[in-house]
């Protein structure tokens, strides 16, 4: 006879239940005869013995069997209302019972989500044995967003949008040309460690001021670095202490200028001008520092330029030239920034070169010397020539006054001076044909004046240009006939006036609109004239890549 495995207390041949199974009926009770007792007590005896001497179960074991589905058949009492059927675990008493980790458990859950995926997908994933053993500890997630990612890199590269990048950047972005002068790398001095006297156990010393200056404060900066008056020798500083000029540099600038009999048509020439390209062979370094003026040889038999920079230095380059630093060659004429240069029209041998610090000096191959012209403290900015022979110039400096200078004259100084009605001049400009007149770019306004009517002060003008609200940069007569006076202003206009009448106003032609706002690192953009024709300007541009735009007045931008 089997016995469940319940407990009894036996009293007056009734055995009362003490312990039923979950989910039982606790109003289950069971009555036996009173000649099952002593059965009864050798049963509960062995029972207490036997779970004695059993291992412990866990409490997941002895719940699951104790719900085993033939005890609740037999205990479960239904309900004639419900029709619920109880839950019923899925228990396997031969499995080993484990005390699963978190580690094994992320496992078997990663398990699961690798199973739930289709095999077509397992088969189109092909990887190596190197990236499925790092992949290994990422998730699902992760696996899907790396592949995603080989995809997206695999089509960019099958439509070359690496490539077309990277080209990109070398067009926004060109290299420095390594051509010419090379660069110079500023050595920066070590200085030994500032201590105060205190940490040098030194006792401070008792200073006392300075008397107060009197009188007027005269800066003599200017004049300590200037250069010595008086001819200077033509030495090139990227070349060797004796080293000579080359013949072949004296008889390209001793070479006049052809006239051209062939005339293009404008819409033909300005579209080659806007076809040509820069190569790297065409580009070198000529000086060191940021360039303020640049001057092109009549020639034609080969380029010849001249630039000046911001410390006073003039560079020549020679493109088909072999001497200096693929054809470069560098001179110190003055201590601080060329801005204006041109070369004699009259002797093509001879450069005239002007500077901030006050002096203006001719470069003379032939005698390889830069003659001294023209000569005050400081500020001298721009000058043009007066006379066919270039004998003659007028000179404006940047407190608003013009000098006229005859280099005929022995000396450095100038025939007359006037003081025009402007706080500053930033440019003079003179009619090609009738050549005692002359443009004169100020704050803010363009003026023409006759040098035959000047007088020392208040200066009256023959003809205004009006219409600029900024600051005028530049104004230059057309170069054939000198019928129109080409402005630039910082208002972001190019402008072309009619001063074929001379009138007191002359009237305005066109307005083109232009980036003119270069920052602080670029120098200012002028617009100049073509020198063989009146039709087609060239200004610089601030779009990228830099580059030099030419234009002509039926042109509108």
């Amino acid at each position: 006879m089997q016995f469940p495995e319940f407990s009894f207390a036996t009293q007056g041949g009734v055995s009362y239940k003490t312990s039923l199974p979950r989910g039982a009926n606790s109003r289950f009770i069971k009555t036996v005869p009173a000649d099952f007792a002593p059965l009864l007590d050798e049963f509960r005896l062995v029972s207490v013995l036997m779970k004695q001497m059993a291992p412990k179960r866990t409490k997941r074991e002895a719940a699951t069997k104790d719900l085993t589905p033939e005890s609740l058949a037999s205990t479960v009492r239904r309900s004639s209302r419900s029709v619920l059927v109880p839950k019923r675990l899925q228990y396997s008493p031969n499995l080993k019972e484990e005390t699963p980790n978190k580690k094994a458990k992320t496992n078997n859950q990663r398990d699961k989500i690798r199973v739930k995926r289709p095999k077509e997908e397992e088969e189109d994933v092909t990887k190596s044995d190197e990236e499925q053993k790092a992949y290994g500890q990422l998730s699902a997630y992760e696996l899907d967003r790396l592949e995603n990612i080989r995809q997206n890199q695999a089509f960019l590269s099958s439509i070359n949008l690496f490539q077309a990048t990277e080209e990109l950047k070398q067009l926004t972005r060109p290299k420095p040309s390594q051509r010419g002068l090379s660069r110079s790398q500023a050595v920066k001095e070590v200085l030994p460690a500032r201590k105060s006297l205190r940490l040098q156990k030194k006792e401070a010393e008792v200073l006392t001021l300075p008397p107060e200056p009197t009188g007027t404060f005269i800066n003599d900066q200017s004049s300590s670095v200037k250069k010595p008056s008086g001819p200077l020798p033509m030495e090139a500083n990227n070349m060797e202490e004796d080293y000579k000029l080359p013949p072949q540099l004296l008889e390209l600038l001793s070479e006049e200028p052809q006239e051209r009999t062939l005339k293009l048509d404008l819409k033909e020439y300005t579209s080659e001008l806007k076809n040509m390209k820069i190569t790297e062979e065409k580009v070198v370094k000529v000086v060191k520092d940021r360039i303020f003026s640049a001057a092109f040889h009549p020639c034609s038999s080969s380029l010849l330029m001249a630039a000046g920079d911001k410390w006073g230095k003039v560079g020549l380059w020679n493109l088909s030239g072999v001497w200096g630093d693929d054809g470069v060659l560098l001179f110190e004429p003055h201590t601080r920034p060329v801005g204006c240069m041109a070369f004699s029209t009259a002797r093509p041998s001879q450069l005239l070169s002007l500077s901030y610090d006050g002096s203006l000096r001719c470069m003379d191959v032939e005698k390889a010397v830069f003659d001294d012209v023209y000569d005050i403290d400081d500020g001298l900015k721009t000058f043009a020539f007066m006379s066919p022979d270039c004998s003659t110039l007028v000179v404006g400096d940047w407190y608003g006054e013009v000098a006229i200078v005859d280099r005929r004259t022995p000396g450095n100084s100038h025939e007359s001076l006037h003081t025009l009605n402007t706080k500053t001049l930033r440019c003079v400009s003179v009619h090609p044909l009738q050549m005692h007149y002359f443009a004169v770019a100020e704050s803010r306004a363009v003026n023409i004046y006759d040098s035959r009517c000047l007088k020392k002060t208040n200066s009256k003008a023959v003809s205004h240009l009006p219409g600029h609200t900024l600051g005028v940069s530049s104004a230059y007569f057309s170069p054939c006939t000198g019928n129109r006076v080409l402005t630039s202003c910082l208002d972001n206009n190019i402008r072309i006036y009619d001063t074929s009448a001379m009138t007191t106003s002359s009237p305005l032609l066109k307005s083109i609109r232009h980036d003119m706002q270069t920052g602080r690192w670029l120098s200012k953009l002028s617009a100049v004239w073509d020198p063989k024709q009146d039709d087609c300007f060239v200004v610089g541009s601030m779009m990228r890549p830099r580059r030099v735009q030419p234009s002509t007045p039926q042109e509108t931008q």
